[in-house]
């Protein structure tokens, strides 16, 4: 695995910590850490992007924390999960997937000389 794609998956995992932290944050410390996990969060994500491509990255990133989100809410923090929130969801992995398909699909177009 490439050690972009690692960093991708740092940058996902660091945006649940944050996430979580702002439910659960009560004391100035608290928010201290958040802060210092966001700039490691992006510092991560600028790594990430070097190697991939951005739209990728940025795709991948929304995606898994929006739906990461949406079920921490659901089963971290009493929040509801109903049927059409899982299908939003379901949609931004579908298209998270579409995308890395196509830069693949354009990869192998440029690599066969045709632009």
């Amino acid at each position: 695995m490439n050690k972009s794609w690692i960093y991708l998956i740092l940058v996902c995992l660091l945006e649940f910590c944050w996430v979580w932290g702002f439910n659960v944050a009560s004391s100035w410390w608290h928010w201290g850490l958040i802060g210092l996990v966001i700039w490691l969060d992006l510092e991560c994500l600028r790594k990430a992007c070097e190697a991939l491509p951005t739209g990728t990255v940025y795709a991948i990133f929304a995606a898994a924390g929006t739906a990461g989100t949406v079920l921490m809410d659901a089963f971290l923090f009493n929040g509801s999960l109903n049927l059409a929130k899982m299908a939003f969801i379901m949609l931004l992995i579908a298209g998270v997937i579409g995308l890395k398909l196509a830069d693949r699909a354009d990869e192998k177009r440029m690599k066969g000389g045709s632009h």
